[in-house]
């Protein structure tokens, strides 16, 4: 490893992609015939593929979830703060596995990738995802990559749902199920959020009905409104005044509507930068898998009954100041939980940082997540 990684790092880490030839049926009654998945893996699977632990991403996730592509990266993978030596998914024990999600932008086939019925991408003519299927094609990544059971499923935000789903969909598949920041349905509130950045994005003349690369353009406008009001849920009110307050760019009112506010100015600067690398139709198709994920729609809307399914133990995430997915959220889960007669711990963690705190690494959760971690890989003889 190069001396300008830091210690803890996995370092140096190549993303591979996996063909699968196996027609997959999907939730809304379309079949993919085909299709890949762009893949990582860090640490080394032990003899008896005990030690594999799943990372599934949030909504603008992806495949590169720790480590670095190249010498001269100056970020890290997404998850940086949890993957690597000493950490808690510590990769001198586990074996971990990260993907970027079917209808994904970022190598795995999704809306930008070429349909081979018509040699033109997918487009708006991808079908709707859901968590189940996206569930549904890691396990056959699982038995591809030799992995019966896993030591661990992980996920944050969208990410907890599929560590969620795993648990109901194979329960003889995991062991552990760690939700984190995350909730077994949407309210109404969140699915309005939602509804509001797909209008945003196919209100945009540039979307030309999700046909925009025949038409060599991109919905910036839509893509960039969309990230600006997702942002705002992923952070609190303290968070963002303590970053920016009521800060001018400069030191006295403009009188106009240009950003004249820091936090304006923030905004618009993650939404430009977002729109040159997401895909708009999978931000219409991230939002509506988390819109459908509703575990106990299939079991009289009862919850308990859906979750009595899994055999996995469960550690359970949230947020003071998440607004998005409140710890409320995740009480009404580990209620369930407890009423199914599953194994289930819970922390509340106090962080200032909203929804987005999930991705940083504050002590008493680093603490609680490398505790249980570390039960786990004792576990499986890690």
């Amino acid at each position: 490893m190069p001396d300008s990684f830091p210690p803890d790092s996995v370092g140096l880490v190549a993303p591979q992609k996996l063909h699968f030839d196996t027609p997959l049926t999907l939730a809304c009654g379309q079949t993919l015939d085909r299709y890949e998945l762009m893949v990582e893996t860090y640490g080394t699977l032990n003899a008896d593929a005990s030690n594999a632990v799943l990372i599934c991403h949030a909504l603008s996730g992806h495949h590169h979830a720790a480590g670095y592509h190249t010498e001269d990266d100056r970020k890290p993978g997404w998850w940086d703060t949890c993957i690597g030596p000493g950490k808690p998914i510590d990769t001198n024990r586990f074996f971990v596995v990260s993907l970027n999600n079917l209808g994904g932008c970022h190598g795995s086939t999704g809306p930008n990738a070429i349909n081979p019925e018509s040699g033109r991408p997918f487009g708006p003519d991808f079908p709707v995802i859901t968590v189940t299927d996206w569930v549904n094609s890691q396990a056959r990544l699982a038995d591809r990559l030799g992995i019966q059971t896993w030591a661990a499923v992980v996920g944050g935000s969208l990410g907890g749902m599929q560590a969620l789903q795993w648990s109901m969909s194979y329960p003889d598949r995991l062991r552990h199920a760690v939700v984190i920041a995350s909730t077994p349905r949407l309210t109404a509130q969140n699915i309005a959020f939602n509804e509001v950045a797909r209008k945003a994005i196919t209100s945009d003349p540039e979307f030309h009905g999700g046909r925009f690369y025949d038409h060599d353009a991109i919905p910036r406008r839509g893509l960039m409104l969309a990230r600006m009001v997702g942002h705002i849920t992923y952070l609190s009110d303290a968070s963002m005044g303590e970053k920016f307050g009521r800060e001018l760019r400069d030191q006295a009112y403009k009188f106009g509507f240009d950003a004249e506010f820091q936090v304006e100015s923030y905004l618009r600067y993650q939404g430009e930068r977002f729109s040159e690398t997401f895909d708009a139709n999978t931000y219409l198709l991230m939002t509506k898998a988390l819109d459908y994920f509703d575990p106990a729609y299939e079991h009289d809307n009862q919850l308990a009954k859906a979750v009595a399914q899994a055999q996995c133990e469960f550690l359970v995430l949230s947020f003071s100041t998440d607004w998005r997915f409140t710890p409320a959220r995740s009480e009404e889960l580990v209620r369930a939980l407890i009423a199914a007669r599953r194994k289930a711990s819970y922390a509340e963690i106090d962080a200032p940082w909203g929804h987005d705190a999930f991705l940083i690494p504050t002590p008493r959760y680093m603490d609680i997540f490398t505790t249980y971690m570390d039960r786990v890989a004792r576990e499986v003889g890690a």
